[in-house]
Protein backbone atom coordinates (compact mmCIF):
# COMPACT_ATOMS: atom_id res chain seq x y z
CA UNK A 1 0.00 0.00 0.00
CA UNK A 2 1.20 3.77 -0.86
CA UNK A 3 1.97 5.66 1.71
CA UNK A 4 -0.65 8.51 1.96
CA UNK A 5 -0.22 12.49 1.00
CA UNK A 6 -0.83 14.84 3.97
CA UNK A 7 -4.31 16.33 2.65
CA UNK A 8 -5.10 12.27 2.59
CA UNK A 9 -4.11 11.98 6.46
CA UNK A 10 -5.73 15.05 7.24
CA UNK A 11 -9.13 13.66 5.78
CA UNK A 12 -8.63 10.78 7.63
CA UNK A 13 -8.36 12.47 11.00
CA UNK A 14 -11.83 13.92 10.41
CA UNK A 15 -13.63 10.51 9.84
CA UNK A 16 -14.11 8.17 12.83
CA UNK A 17 -14.20 4.70 11.53
CA UNK A 18 -15.21 3.16 14.72
CA UNK A 19 -18.54 5.33 14.95
CA UNK A 20 -20.70 4.82 12.46
CA UNK A 21 -23.92 7.30 12.50
CA UNK A 22 -26.69 4.54 11.87
CA UNK A 23 -25.24 2.60 14.59
CA UNK A 24 -25.86 5.43 17.24
CA UNK A 25 -22.41 5.27 19.04
CA UNK A 26 -22.66 3.13 22.14
CA UNK A 27 -26.41 3.29 22.65
CA UNK A 28 -26.32 -0.46 21.85
CA UNK A 29 -23.80 -1.38 23.78
CA UNK A 30 -25.48 0.80 26.72
CA UNK A 31 -28.60 -0.95 26.36
CA UNK A 32 -27.54 -4.77 25.74
CA UNK A 33 -25.62 -3.91 29.27
CA UNK A 34 -28.47 -2.57 30.84
CA UNK A 35 -30.79 -5.38 29.76
CA UNK A 36 -28.56 -7.75 29.56
CA UNK A 37 -28.97 -8.87 26.43
CA UNK A 38 -26.48 -11.67 25.54
CA UNK A 39 -26.51 -11.40 21.98
CA UNK A 40 -26.35 -9.14 19.46
CA UNK A 41 -28.95 -10.73 17.33
CA UNK A 42 -31.88 -9.66 20.02
CA UNK A 43 -30.38 -6.42 20.04
CA UNK A 44 -30.80 -6.24 15.77
CA UNK A 45 -34.04 -7.85 15.67
CA UNK A 46 -36.02 -5.08 18.23
CA UNK A 47 -34.19 -2.21 16.03
CA UNK A 48 -35.54 -3.72 12.80
CA UNK A 49 -38.46 -3.99 15.03
CA UNK A 50 -38.44 -0.25 15.70
CA UNK A 51 -37.82 0.76 12.43
CA UNK A 52 -40.59 -0.78 10.67
CA UNK A 53 -42.75 0.82 13.42
CA UNK A 54 -41.79 3.93 12.68
CA UNK A 55 -41.61 3.61 8.77
CA UNK A 56 -45.54 2.48 8.85
CA UNK A 57 -46.49 5.37 11.59
CA UNK A 58 -44.80 7.44 9.01
CA UNK A 59 -46.77 5.71 6.08
CA UNK A 60 -50.23 6.26 8.12
CA UNK A 61 -49.27 10.04 9.05
CA UNK A 62 -49.10 10.77 5.51
CA UNK A 63 -52.34 9.40 5.10
CA UNK A 64 -55.80 11.38 5.65
CA UNK A 65 -56.97 11.57 9.00
CA UNK A 66 -60.88 10.36 8.10
CA UNK A 67 -59.37 7.81 6.03
CA UNK A 68 -61.68 4.45 6.85
CA UNK A 69 -58.32 2.45 5.86
CA UNK A 70 -55.95 4.55 7.66
CA UNK A 71 -58.30 4.63 10.88
CA UNK A 72 -58.81 0.91 10.76
CA UNK A 73 -54.87 0.41 10.60
CA UNK A 74 -54.24 2.55 13.37
CA UNK A 75 -56.12 0.99 15.57
CA UNK A 76 -54.48 -2.18 14.82
CA UNK A 77 -51.22 -1.14 15.54
CA UNK A 78 -52.10 0.95 18.83
CA UNK A 79 -53.68 -2.92 19.62
CA UNK A 80 -50.98 -4.80 18.69
CA UNK A 81 -48.47 -2.53 20.65
CA UNK A 82 -49.82 -2.08 23.12
CA UNK A 83 -51.01 -5.71 23.90
CA UNK A 84 -47.30 -6.60 24.03
CA UNK A 85 -46.48 -3.75 26.13
CA UNK A 86 -44.54 -1.21 24.08
CA UNK A 87 -46.24 1.59 24.70
CA UNK A 88 -48.48 2.58 27.68
CA UNK A 89 -51.51 3.46 26.14
CA UNK A 90 -53.83 3.49 22.97
CA UNK A 91 -54.04 7.06 22.38
CA UNK A 92 -52.35 8.44 19.71
CA UNK A 93 -49.69 7.07 17.01
CA UNK A 94 -47.23 9.63 18.39
CA UNK A 95 -46.45 6.97 21.43
CA UNK A 96 -45.76 4.08 18.76
CA UNK A 97 -43.75 6.61 16.80
CA UNK A 98 -41.54 7.13 20.33
CA UNK A 99 -40.82 3.28 20.84
CA UNK A 100 -37.07 2.33 20.96
CA UNK A 101 -35.50 -1.30 21.58
CA UNK A 102 -35.59 -0.42 25.56
CA UNK A 103 -39.05 -0.45 24.77
CA UNK A 104 -38.76 -3.96 23.28
CA UNK A 105 -36.14 -4.76 26.69
CA UNK A 106 -38.78 -3.89 29.09
CA UNK A 107 -40.88 -6.64 27.70
CA UNK A 108 -38.11 -9.12 28.02
CA UNK A 109 -38.90 -12.28 30.77
CA UNK A 110 -35.65 -10.97 32.55
CA UNK A 111 -36.92 -7.93 33.33
CA UNK A 112 -40.31 -9.02 34.14
CA UNK A 113 -39.09 -11.21 36.15
CA UNK A 114 -36.85 -8.36 38.24
CA UNK A 115 -40.27 -6.06 38.35
CA UNK A 116 -42.13 -9.27 40.00
CA UNK A 117 -39.77 -9.56 42.34
CA UNK A 118 -38.56 -12.81 41.25
CA UNK A 119 -35.29 -11.93 41.49
CA UNK A 120 -32.89 -9.22 42.29
CA UNK A 121 -30.84 -8.76 39.50
CA UNK A 122 -31.27 -9.35 35.84
CA UNK A 123 -27.72 -11.46 35.73
CA UNK A 124 -29.89 -13.77 38.65
CA UNK A 125 -33.20 -13.44 36.50
CA UNK A 126 -31.50 -14.68 33.27
CA UNK A 127 -29.60 -17.61 35.65
CA UNK A 128 -33.06 -18.49 36.79
CA UNK A 129 -34.75 -18.72 33.47
CA UNK A 130 -31.84 -20.41 31.83
CA UNK A 131 -32.10 -23.26 34.59
CA UNK A 132 -35.33 -23.41 34.22
CA UNK A 133 -36.82 -22.41 37.20
CA UNK A 134 -39.83 -19.97 35.42
CA UNK A 135 -42.28 -21.18 33.94
CA UNK A 136 -45.00 -19.02 31.44
CA UNK A 137 -48.35 -20.58 31.67
CA UNK A 138 -47.70 -24.34 31.98
CA UNK A 139 -44.94 -24.19 29.90
CA UNK A 140 -41.17 -23.36 31.08
CA UNK A 141 -39.06 -21.29 29.17
CA UNK A 142 -35.27 -21.55 29.15
CA UNK A 143 -34.70 -18.34 26.52
CA UNK A 144 -34.59 -14.97 28.68
CA UNK A 145 -35.53 -13.46 25.42
CA UNK A 146 -39.14 -14.68 25.50
CA UNK A 147 -41.09 -11.32 25.06
CA UNK A 148 -44.11 -11.29 27.75
CA UNK A 149 -47.10 -9.86 26.80
CA UNK A 150 -49.73 -7.97 29.30
CA UNK A 151 -51.39 -10.81 29.43
CA UNK A 152 -48.99 -13.22 30.23
CA UNK A 153 -47.57 -11.55 33.07
CA UNK A 154 -50.18 -12.74 35.05
CA UNK A 155 -48.84 -16.07 34.58
CA UNK A 156 -45.12 -16.04 35.10
CA UNK A 157 -44.63 -17.95 38.21
CA UNK A 158 -42.15 -20.79 39.37
CA UNK A 159 -42.07 -24.49 37.79
CA UNK A 160 -43.62 -26.52 40.40
CA UNK A 161 -40.34 -28.76 41.09
CA UNK A 162 -37.76 -25.62 41.54
CA UNK A 163 -35.91 -25.88 44.46
CA UNK A 164 -36.05 -21.46 44.74
CA UNK A 165 -39.93 -22.13 45.05
CA UNK A 166 -39.46 -24.56 47.97
CA UNK A 167 -37.52 -21.94 49.73
CA UNK A 168 -39.15 -19.18 48.93
CA UNK A 169 -42.66 -21.00 50.43
CA UNK A 170 -40.36 -21.95 53.48
CA UNK A 171 -39.26 -18.90 54.20
CA UNK A 172 -42.80 -17.05 53.89
CA UNK A 173 -44.29 -20.13 55.99
CA UNK A 174 -46.29 -21.11 53.44
CA UNK A 175 -45.13 -24.48 52.41
CA UNK A 176 -48.27 -26.99 52.70
CA UNK A 177 -47.86 -30.74 54.08
CA UNK A 178 -47.68 -31.91 50.86
CA UNK A 179 -44.94 -29.96 49.35
CA UNK A 180 -42.84 -30.93 52.10
CA UNK A 181 -43.31 -34.48 51.60
CA UNK A 182 -41.73 -33.87 48.24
Amino acid sequence: MRKLKFHEKKLLKKVNFLEWKREGGHGEAHVMQRYHVTGRDDYKKYSSLCWVVQKLVNMLMTMDPRDPFRIEMTDMLLEKLYNIGVIPTRKSLALCDRSSVSSFCRRRLSTILVKLKFAEHLKEAVTYIEQGHIRVGPEAVTDPAFLVTRNMEDFVTWVDSSKIKRKVLEYNDKLDDYDAMN
